[in-house]
């Protein structure tokens, strides 16, 4: 073995691994049935589908030997399934997916059916799966569920006692889930949860991911004169807002990239230096990554590097701006208001409301007379980092270094996942994030898509990983 002894000494893990390489046919028709529902939660159009998706899932999982039932909320349902394991003092695990996916649109930029999947070929011989929800999240989570069918058919049992939550409302908001947390939590407690709905560090390496950053989203308006006002008249003598908020937005940086609202950075710490050490090992090009987007040098904070910049530092970014007139042709006027969208992405401990209050104050500091400022809260959450001395993290990691033969990377993300603080808060549970999505898998966009390497690999990581858990 490559890296060291097995970590999986249980004698059938074997027997799963094979089961899963010869069932890999039927695995992939179960999965196309599940991508086949059009099971969008912000359109209550596909209310009816997203009942059917919950159901086959549940039906699934029935199917493989777990007590499932589809639980209603005030939204779309949720999945609950749960399972003995057969070897004493095993964690009991939570896994967590979502079965709902994002609109189709635009239709037009679809190349086929987006709920007709279909398994692809590339003229250099690899495989992907085409369709919405091949990776947001109905990929991942078979991953999953075909791990567990594995081990049942092998072995006629689990190595873990396991729970399966799967919603319905991740990507509309997830608004019943808090509620349908507090009101099960003895049915819901385990030691840890396992989520299957991130990436790897790339299309080699598996990873785990163990920090994330949390956001805090405001829209501003800057109100100045009682009407729109002609330019000539009143130009020079009127306050203009799109200047006042520019202005304003101009001044959140200094020179050197770094936020300069008051009281911005309580709670900012630095990184574990060990994990530090281990991003700079990893195998990353700032250029390359910036010049997949047609870009050439880093914009942020002088002296972090680019993976620091996006994992473990805050920003404040600037989402959309409008005022005056923007249609065709041109129009002298002086508008009325000016507003933005912004979002801060926060690290550490820092409190989204402090944040919030703190960016207001500024902007109010810096108005000048005759014009007000109203604001919006757009929601927020907190940032969230792993305990890695929980051993866990150490075992998953040796599972998936074991099955790619590749060491796995523990990785941070720029982005933020709602249920891992909601997890922690409402079920005072850590998180262990394992996913096998790849940067270029389109979610959310026109041809989705996931590598067929990453399905069956993610199968056969979880096989281990059930089997490093339970040793």
């Amino acid at each position: 073995m490559p890296f060291g002894d097995r970590t999986m000494p249980l004698p059938q893990l074997d027997a799963a691994l094979s089961y899963l390489d010869g069932d890999l046919e039927n695995a992939l028709e179960r999965l196309f049935h599940l991508m086949r529902y059009q099971s969008v939660s912000t359109d209550p159009a596909y209310a009816s589908e997203c009942r059917r998706a919950a159901e086959w899932i549940a039906g699934d999982l029935a199917g493989i030997g777990f007590e499932a039932r589809v639980a209603e909320t005030p939204g779309h349902p949720i999945t609950i399934a749960h399972h003995e394991g057969a070897v004493p003092g095993a964690p009991h695990l939570l896994f967590y997916g979502h079965y709902d996916v994002q609109p189709a649109d635009p239709l037009e930029l679809w190349e086929g059916s987006p709920f007709a999947p279909e398994l692809r070929k590339r003229e250099d011989g690899s495989h992907y799966i085409h369709g919405r929800g091949a990776s947001d999240d109905k990929g991942q989570l078979m991953t999953f569920v075909e791990a567990c069918r594995a081990w049942k058919a092998a072995t006629g049992t689990l190595p873990c006692c396991i729970t399966i939550l799967i919603e319905g409302e991740e990507e509309s908001g997830g608004e019943s889930l808090p509620a349908f947390l507090n009101a099960h939590r003895d049915e819901l407690g385990a030691d840890i949860a396992l989520i299957c709905d991130t990436s790897m560090f790339d299309p080699e390496t598996p990873a785990i991911t163990t920090v994330l950053r949390g956001n805090v989203a405001e829209q501003v308006t800057i109100h100045a004169a009682a009407r729109d006002l002609h330019s000539g008249l009143y130009g020079g003598a009127a306050q203009n807002p799109i200047h006042v908020l520019t202005r304003i937005l101009a001044e959140m940086h200094d020179t050197d990239g770094k936020i300069t609202i008051p009281h911005f950075h309580d709670g900012v710490s630095e990184p574990d230096p060990a994990i530090r050490a281990q991003w700079e090992k990893l195998p990353f090009s700032a250029e390359h990554f910036l010049g997949e987007v047609g870009l050439a040098r880093p914009a942020g904070e002088r002296g972090r590097s680019v993976l620091e910049q996006i994992w473990a530092r805050p920003t404040a970014e600037v989402n959309g701006i409008w005022g005056g007139y923007t249609g065709e042709g041109f129009k002298t006027v002086i508008p009325a208001e000016a507003s933005a969208k912004i979002s801060f992405r926060l690290v550490g401990d820092q409190d989204p409301e402090h944040v919030r209050e703190a960016f207001r104050e500024f902007v109010r500091d810096r108005l000048p007379p005759d014009c007000r400022a109203e604001f919006l809260a757009r929601g927020g959450g907190r940032a969230t980092a792993m305990k890695l001395d929980n051993p866990i993290f150490e075992k998953a990691r040796r599972a998936l270094s074991e099955e790619w033969e590749r060491e796995a990377a523990f990785i941070g993300s720029g982005g933020s996942i709602p249920v891992v603080s909601l997890l922690k808060e409402r079920l005072g549970m850590e998180s262990l994030l394992i996913g096998f999505g790849n940067d270029d898998d389109r979610i959310h966009s026109p041809n989705e898509k996931y590598e067929l390497k990453s399905f069956q690999k993610g199968m056969r990581s979880w096989a281990r990983v059930l089997a490093a858990l339970a040793a």
